[in-house]
C-alpha cells in the first residue's frame, strides 16, 4: 500500500531542492490516520522498513514515479509512532541501517534562542560536529549556520558526497540548519553543500565550527570526538593564574611546528604534536623560558602564510595530528611547569573557495563592502565584528581553545589592523565610523568584549595584543575604556633597539635615544618585549645578521643586546633560531639550523640565554615592578659618547636591587665608576663577555665593594670592569 506524494514534492526531494525535506522524509501520520515511511536512497533497488527491536518486516516501500531513489509506503497495522530500521538491496548486497529523518531535532529551545541572539557563550557545543547518542542511536549530529542559504545538506562519503541524501533540518529563524546521522563517528570526512538563496549550487564548505580536517591540500573536515581525552594537569591548571600574574617572570619562545625540528631520514617531514611534546618541549623547560608560544595551528591551507591565515577557526591544523595529540603537547608543556599560548587570528581570513568567504551566497562572516571587508596588504577578509553572530563565533572560539584544549594564554594577531579603518588603506579606499573618524568602533566593542568574557570565565589566562600603534589603554580594564588585554606587544621598543644595534658602534652615539625612549612609555602598558618571528623574514636577515663588525663582534653585538633586554623592564619573547645565533633568515620550509650547536660561538649564544632565563626567573627585581615606573631607576642613561647604559631595577619586600650595566661599543672601561643607592658589596650574577658564552672574559669576579664617593646622584659609587660590546648584571648582595 503506498502513499500518494505529489509530483512538485517528489522532484524537489529528488533534485536536492526541497527547502524542508523533514516535512516530507521520515515517518508521518497521514490524515487518514496511517503511518507513512519516505526516504531518498539513490541507486537502490528495494528498501524495507523493519521493527527495530524485533527486527521484523513491517513494509516494503515503493519508488515514486518520476523521482528516482524517491520511496514511501504505509506500514500495514501501525498506528502510532514507530521505532523502524531501513533493510537496503543493491544488486547482490543487503544491508540495514538507521533513517536519519526518523531523529529529531538535538538543539533545544536555548540553544536556538542563544544562537539567534549572537549570545551562545559555548557556541561549539552547539554547533560543528558532535558523536553522541541520540534517540538510543550512536551517530554524529550536524549545525551550521547559514541563514541565506536555501539548503544546507551534509555530504561525505557516508552519503557518496550526495548534497540530496541528508539535507538538513533549519531551526526556526537562527538561520541554524541541523541534522542528526546515525553511524558516523569519529574520522568520518564531511563537508557542507549549500544551494543560495536563489537555488544556485556553491562550492562545498567546510566545517565553520568543525574540530577536524584533513591535512592540507586536502580541505574537508573530519568529525574529531573531544570528549574523549582525560586530562592529568590538574595541578598545573591550579596554579597557573599565579604565574601570570604582572608581577612575575614571563618568558616566552615563540615556535613555528613545521619548522622547529625536521626528521631527514624520513623525507624531511616536520615533527608530529607528540614528538614536539618530547622534543620540544624537552628543550624549552631546558632552556628556562615559563612559556611556549606557537604560531597559528587553527587550521589553513597555505603553508606560505605560517597560519596566519586560518580558515578552520576550531580545528588543530591536522599537518602535525589529531586534536587529541594536540592536547597531548599541551599536556606535556603543562607536567614541565610551562604554560603554552597559542597565536590566535580575529583580523582577517582568506577567500579560499572552501571557507568562510561567501559562505551562504552571501557576505556572511566578512563585510559586502571591499573597503571595510578587504585586507590590501594580505589579499584576505575582514570580520564584520558589527554582527552578532560573527562577534559570537570569534568570541566562543577565544573560549573553545581555553577550555578544550587548556591554552594558557591568547596571543591576538595584528590588533592594529582591527582597530584603524584606515589601515594600510589609501584616502578613498575605506570608510570612516559614524562619527567620521578611522577608528573600528565595531572592532573596539569586539575586542573588549572578547577580554571581558574570556578573563571572566578563565580569570588564570592571559590575553596579550600584538599592538603596533599609540593606541591608549589596550591592556588597562575595559571598566577604565582600555580594551582588557593582559599584557601588549612593545613593538616601539623592537624597532627602536634593531635600528640601534644595526648601526656600526662609531655612529651609536648619534642615536642613542633609540635606546632610551622606550623607558619614556615603558610603564603606560603590561608590555611583552618582543623579538618575534617578524625580525627574521622579508628579506630582514637574521639578528645576528644585522649586528655590525666582524664575527666576534657580531656575536658580542647580539650577547649585548640580549642582556640588554632582559634587563629591560617588560616581559620577554624571543622567536626559535634566535637563541643560537641562527646566521640565516628565518625559512618556514627548513628546519632550524641544529647543527650550529656543534660551534662554540652559536652554543655560547645558546647558554647565554639558558643563563638570562634563569637569572629572570631567579631575580625578583627582574621582574616585580615591571609596569610600574618604581620599578626602574636610570644611573646614567645620558652617556652617548661612549654608548653606555646604566640604570637600577628593583623589587619588592626588600629584593635586593640589580645594577645593569650595557656597554655598546668595543672598548673595554676598566675602573669605571658608577653611582649606587646602597652601601655595601655588589656581585656579577651574569656577563655576557664571558669566556663560556664566547666573551673575553672582562669579569668582575669576587664582586666589589661600594665607597662613598658621590656619582650619579649617589652617595656611593663602585668601580667596575664594563667589558666590550657587553651586558653585565650587578646585584647588591643580601644581608
Amino acid at each position: 500500500m503506498t502513499a500518494s506524494l505529489d509530483h512538485w514534492t517528489a522532484r524537489q526531494l529528488a533534485e536536492g531542492r526541497h527547502g524542508d525535506p523533514f516535512a516530507v522524509l521520515g515517518q508521518h501520520t497521514l490524515p487518514d490516520g496511517r503511518v507513512c515511511v519516505r526516504v531518498f536512497y539513490p541507486h537502490i533497488d528495494r528498501v524495507e522498513v523493519l521493527a527495530r527491536d524485533t527486527g521484523a518486516p513491517l513494509a516494503t516501500l515503493a519508488r515514486v514515479d518520476g523521482a528516482d531513489g524517491l520511496y514511501e509506503g504505509a506500514l500495514p497495522g501501525v498506528t502510532g509512532r514507530q521505532d523502524y530500521r531501513l533493510r537496503l538491496t543493491r544488486g547482490p548486497d543487503t544491508w540495514e541501517e538507521d533513517d536519519a529523518y526518523a531523529y529529531g531535532p538535538v538543539l533545544g529551545d536555548l540553544d536556538e534562542y542563544l544562537l539567534g541572539e549572537g549570545t551562545h557563550g559555548e557556541l561549539w557545543r552547539a554547533l560543528g560536529a558532535h558523536v553522541l547518542t541520540h534517540g538510543g542511536t550512536l551517530g554524529a549530529h550536524f549545525a551550521v549556520w547559514a541563514p541565506n542559504a536555501s539548503r544546507v545538506s551534509v555530504v561525505g562519503s557516508f552519503n557518496g558526497w550526495d548534497g540530496r541524501r541528508h539535507a538538513m533540518r533549519r531551526r526556526g529563524s537562527t538561520g541554524v540548519y541541523e541534522i542528526f546521522i546515525p553511524g558516523v563517528q569519529d574520522g568520518a570526512i564531511y563537508k557542507y553543500e549549500l544551494l543560495d538563496q536563489h537555488g544556485r549550487l556553491l562550492p562545498l564548505k567546510a566545517d565553520p565550527v568543525g574540530f577536524g580536517s584533513e591535512a592540507p591540500p586536502r580541505t574537508a573536515s573530519v568529525v574529531r570526538d573531544l570528549s574523549q581525552y582525560t586530562w592529568q594537569d590538574g595541578d598545573w591548571m591550579q596554579k597557573r593564574g599565579a604565574l601570570h600574574r604582572i608581577d612575575k617572570p614571563i618568558s616566552v619562545y615563540e615556535v613555528h611546528l613545521e619548522s622547529w625540528r625536521r626528521v631527514p631520514e624520513d623525507g624531511n617531514r616536520s615533527l608530529s604534536y607528540r614528538e614536539h611534546a618530547e622534543q620540544l618541549v624537552g628543550y624549552a623547560a631546558d632552556m628556562g623560558f615559563t612559556h611556549i608560544e606557537l604560531t597559528p595551528i587553527s587550521e589553513y591551507p597555505f603553508g606560505g602564510s605560517w597560519g596566519y591565515q586560518p580558515v578552520g577557526l576550531y580545528a588543530p591544523t591536522a599537518r602535525f595530528g589529531t586534536p587529541e595529540d594536540f592536547r597531548a603537547l599541551v599536556e606535556a608543556t603543562h607536567a614541565a611547569g610551562m604554560g603554552l599560548i597559542i597565536d590566535w587570528v580575529p583580523g582577517h581570513f582568506p577567500t579560499d573557495a572552501h571557507g568562510l568567504a561567501q559562505f551562504d551566497g552571501t557576505a556572511l562572516y566578512e563585510h559586502g563592502d571591499p573597503k571595510e571587508g578587504f585586507h590590501p596588504d594580505w589579499n584576505t577578509l575582514v570580520y564584520n565584528y558589527g554582527r552578532v553572530e560573527v562577534a559570537n563565533f570569534l568570541i566562543a572560539n577565544a573560549r573553545y581553545w581555553l577550555e578544550e584544549f587548556h591554552i594558557d594564554g591568547l596571543r591576538v594577531d595584528a590588533v592594529a589592523s582591527m582597530l584603524y579603518r584606515d589601515y594600510s588603506r589609501k584616502e578613498g579606499e575605506w570608510v570612516p565610523n559614524i562619527h567620521g573618524g578611522r577608528e573600528n568602533l565595531e572592532a573596539i566593542a569586539f575586542l573588549r568584549q572578547m577580554n571581558e568574557k574570556v578573563y571572566a570565565a578563565h580569570p588564570d589566562i592571559m590575553t596579550v595584543a600584538e599592538e603596533s600603534t599609540a593606541f591608549p589603554g589596550v591592556s588597562a580594564p575595559t571598566d577604565t575604556g582600555g580594551l582588557g588585554f593582559g599584557f601588549k606587544w612593545n613593538m616601539g621598543w623592537m624597532n627602536d633597539t634593531l635600528r640601534y644595534m644595526s648601526e656600526d658602534p662609531i655612529n651609536r652615539k648619534y642615536h642613542h635615544d633609540k635606546m632610551t625612549f622606550g623607558l619614556h612609555y615603558a610603564f603606560s602598558e603590561n608590555f611583552v618585549l618582543p623579538i618575534s618571528h617578524d625580525e627574521v623574514v622579508h628579506g630582514k636577515g637574521s639578528l645576528l645578521g644585522r649586528m655590525p663588525g666582524d664575527d666576534w663582534q657580531r656575536f658580542a653585538n647580539l650577547r649585548a643586546y640580549f642582556g640588554f633586554m632582559f634587563g629591560h623592564p617588560g616581559k620577554k619573547l624571543m622567536f626559535m633560531g634566535c637563541e643560537m645565533a641562527q646566521p640565516g633568515e628565518w625559512n618556514h620550509n627548513s628546519s632550524l639550523d641544529w647543527h650550529l650547536l656543534d660551534h662554540a660561538p652559536h652554543k655560547g649564544m645558546q647558554s647565554l640565554v639558558r643563563d638570562l632565563n634563569r637569572v629572570y626567573r631567579d631575580t625578583p627585581a627582574l621582574y616585580q615592578l615591571d609596569s610600574k615606573p618604581e620599578g626602574f631607576r636610570w644611573i646614567d642613561g645620558g652617556n652617548a659618547d661612549e654608548s653606555i647604559f646604566s640604570w637600577l631595577r628593583m623589587g619588592q619586600d626588600g629584593a635586593p636591587p640589580v645594577l645593569v650595566v650595557s656597554n655598546f661599543t668595543p672598548v673595554t672601561r676598566t675602573g669605571y665608576r658608577i653611582g649606587v643607592p646602597h652601601a655595601g658589596r655588589w656581585h656579577e650574577v651574569l656577563n655576557t663577555d664571558a669566556p663560556d658564552y664566547g666573551g673575553s672574559g672582562q669579569m668582575n669576579i669576587g664582586g666589589v665593594d661600594s665607597a662613598e664617593v658621590a656619582a650619579h646622584g649617589c652617595a656611593q659609587s663602585i668601580e667596575i670592569t664594563v667589558p666590550p660590546l657587553a651586558t653585565v648584571f650587578i646585584q647588591l648582595s643580601g644581608n
